[in-house]
């Protein structure tokens, strides 16, 4: 066991469904339905059905963890989950997994975040700035200044964790509420109208595009990386008050309020925006869906909304590293990482080992970003990462009760196993086929070197999890550790 403070059950429902909302929403919903139609040529007007379908997994997925979260509530949710259920190794597997993707993807939207504020420079005139935002040094040195300073807000404690993210919440709806109701006001005649009279060209003519099966699969599996984030909610469980209640009921709140409010985002900005521009736009500068209206919008209401779209980039920042530093925490806990990993700070009852060790890999995310010279190489690395572990999240939901009963008894969430069974079942299938798809699309791309393939770097990553577990466990044995009823029972955290 570790010695010292443990962390500190300070989160009630609001601050876990403000954890996993504020993790959801942000690049996922302004950038990349939008950016989309570049990194998968022919969805075309095709992006809302994919989004809908791309719903079912995700749900499933929130399904078991809700029904895991409630037998199992500590901190490292997906990490304790697996290997209680399934096995160690493929706990470790699946969270390291989690660990780099979502470490990866707090580099990417901190890189992606400084976009929006040129956006803000350009609506109100200032030139200068705007393009001094888009040279390299400035652009990785301001992401990095975002990262570091909401590690510094989440070292401070869960208190000061609340205070910041659950206002700027409320206000990122707020604003967001605005692109809605600007979204739906103007048509795609408004728009072309209004390009015409600040650029002088004309809206790119609609062009064929028929409904096909493979691209329209590879944008459900992109898609489905918008609704990753309910998940921080179980990385908390250590965290939680009440938490067999509040973690389920948590994980459903964030997935709904969420969802609706992707669908009504997404749909009101191409509503307004002619698809086969924002396709032509996509291959020659990365867009935000906020900044697309500015060519409809007086500057003040641009300045708002854009301000709100990186206020929902800056919430990402928080909720993240909270979640990604517990699973570090709970490696440590077990020993299969080492054991200063788990320490908590006396004070302020945070895991700061971990929320170094997670700050380090997302600013590597950063640097990897500018360097690749395109985002989407770490969004396509999150996505396998999270298919990999909801998968194996809905594996464990079938062999929980058979391999440990006494912590399947503890479930509050389906607990009949017709119901786990089908959930778990039709989790896996759907899951699987994302993964595939999504595999194939990256090994297939036409890029520049093997290490812009997401695939191969996600399975060097997974050398190198194995290799760590396995010392661990080593490490474990030789000190005379029970293996077996480790594994079997809850950690303290």
């Amino acid at each position: 066991m570790t010695s010292g403070p443990g962390l500190s059950r300070q989160l009630g429902l609001l601050g876990l469904t403000a954890t996993g909302i504020c993790a959801m929403l942000g690049a996922a919903i302004n950038v990349i339905p939008i950016m989309l139609q570049r990194n998968v040529p022919g969805i075309g007007p095709h992006v809302m059905s994919a989004y809908i379908f791309a719903a079912l997994p995700a749900l499933l997925a929130a399904l078991a963890y809700a029904s895991l979260a409630s037998a199992m509530p500590r901190a490292g949710g997906s990490y304790v989950y697996v290997s209680r259920s399934l096995s160690p190794y493929w706990g470790f597997v699946a969270s390291f997994s989690q660990w780099f993707g979502l470490s990866i993807a707090i580099g990417v939207v901190s890189y992606v975040l400084i976009p929006f504020i040129r956006d803000i420079a350009d609506a109100v005139g200032w030139a200068g700035t705007a393009a001094a935002l888009d040279t390299g040094p400035v652009r990785v040195g301001l992401a990095l200044a975002f990262l570091w300073a909401f590690v510094g807000v989440n070292l401070r404690g869960l208190g000061a964790y609340q205070v910041t993210l659950i206002p700027m919440m409320f206000l990122m709806f707020l604003l967001g509420s605005v692109v809605i109701v600007a979204g739906f006001m103007f048509d795609h005649a408004d728009f072309a109208a209004a390009l015409s009279a600040t650029e002088g060209r004309a809206v790119p003519p609609e062009p064929h595009a028929p409904f096909r099966l493979g691209p329209f699969l590879a944008a459900s599996a992109l898609l489905f990386s918008s609704f990753i984030g309910f998940d921080s909610i179980a990385q908390a469980g250590g965290e939680a008050r009440q938490p067999g209640r509040n973690l389920p009921l948590a994980t459903g709140l964030a997935v709904v309020i969420v969802g609706t409010f992707y669908l009504l985002f997404t749909a009101a900005i191409y509503h307004a925006i002619p698809w086969p521009f924002v396709a032509e736009e996509a291959q020659l500068r990365d867009l935000t869906a906020p900044g697309l209206l500015g060519y409809l919008l007086p500057v003040g209401w641009t300045v708002a909304i854009v301000a709100g779209a990186a206020i929902a980039l800056i919430n990402d920042l928080p909720a993240m590293l909270l979640a990604v530093s517990r699973l570090i925490f709970a490696w440590g806990e077990d020993g299969v990482f080492p054991r200063r990993m788990a320490a908590v700070n006396a004070r302020w009852r945070t895991p700061h080992a971990a929320l170094l060790a997670s700050g380090a890999m997302a600013s590597v995310g950063i640097l990897g970003s500018h360097l690749a010279g395109d985002f989407f190489l770490g969004i396509d690395i999150l996505v396998t990462s999270m298919l990999v572990n909801f998968l194996l999240m809905s594996l464990s939901l079938l062999t929980l009760a058979r391999r440990n009963p006494e912590q399947a008894a503890r479930m509050k969430v389906l607990r009949g196993r017709t119901g786990r069974l089908v959930a778990g079942s039709a989790g896996v299938a759907l899951l699987t086929v994302f993964l595939v798809v999504h595999i194939h699309k990256d090994l297939t791309a036409d890029v520049g070197a093997w290490y812009f393939h997401s695939t191969w770097v996600w399975l060097g990553v997974m050398a190198v999890a194995s290799a760590i577990f396995f010392r661990g466990v080593r490490r474990l044995r030789d000190a005379g550790t029970d293996i077996r009823a480790l594994f079997r029972d809850l950690p303290r955290g």
